[in-house]
């Protein structure tokens, strides 16, 4: 399943039942779990961690040099998780450090052109359009969608559930379950159409709603805001993953006017 005609340095480790085609290059220190597919002219160079049933496409780097000035030669890591597509000319900086790294988690389906910088996290089953632009340091959540052209700025956060509309720049953290659009970024509504899809109830997407007429559309600003949800909506996870957010980052997300933060 290795064909003659790709570059397999004899360090690295390849799991059982993994194709590598023609003229993709395997470096040294790269670890390719079972049933993989490495498509010609990929490379997965050294440092790269990868687990099973993930399949690279043409012209797709996995684990590139970071991108930083502060890199200075070190051994860094990229790990990639179960379940991936990562299309054409997909390029995926390893980390700046000797420690942690960039870490796509399972179930991600990464299309063409998108660039994910060092030392990012994309937790899982997140879908990244086409030309996605994500910089280093920076997290995207459980389920969220990066429609094409999207851009993410250095150390910024999204949330779970989240939906970013095409050719937005996000500069910021952006909170759990909401659709951010235009630029400026704004704040679009919630991310209802896709939760119902995946089995969340009309309670919940309701209490998202309540949550986020507080932060977004009350006028006041994001403590006071957060404290009329915990007010306002009965606890539970839902409620919990919003209020969690917004305080982990100081009060300080998106969409919102700088006299409210």
């Amino acid at each position: 399943m290795i064909s003659p005609l790709s570059h397999v340095d004899p360090s690295a480790k390849i799991g059982n039942n993994v194709t590598i085609h023609p003229f993709a290059f395997i470096d040294a220190d790269v670890e390719i779990g079972d049933d993989c597919e490495i498509l010609p002219y990929a490379s997965i160079i050294r440092g790269t961690r990868m687990g099973r049933h993930n399949k690279v496409y043409q012209g797709a780097i996995v684990g590139a040099d970071p991108q930083d000035f502060r890199w200075k030669g070190d051994k860094s890591y990229c790990t990639i998780g179960d379940n991936n597509i990562i299309r054409e000319y997909v390029i995926i900086n390893r980390g700046i450090r000797t420690t942690g790294g960039t870490v796509i988690g399972d179930d991600c389906f990464i299309a063409a052109e998108t660039h994910i910088g060092h030392d990012c996290l994309i937790k899982g089953r997140s879908v990244l359009g086409n030309g996605v632009m994500i910089a280093g340091d920076c997290t995207v959540g459980q389920c969220s969608i990066m429609s094409s052209n999207s851009m993410l700025h250095e150390r910024s956060e999204i949330g779970d559930w989240v939906l970013i509309k095409g050719g937005c720049r996000i500069v910021g953290n952006v909170p759990p379950y909401v659709v951010i659009a235009h630029n400026p970024a704004v704040y679009y509504g919630i991310n209802a159409v896709i939760m119902r899809k995946h089995g969340f109830t009309e309670d919940q997407i309701d209490d998202v709603a309540k949550c986020y007429r507080h932060v977004y559309q009350s006028g006041t600003s994001v403590f006071n805001a957060v404290r009329r949800i915990e007010a306002d909506v009965d606890p539970s996870d839902i409620r919990s993953n919003i209020v969690d957010f917004i305080r982990n980052h100081d009060m300080k997300i998106v969409a919102i006017p700088a006299d409210l933060e």
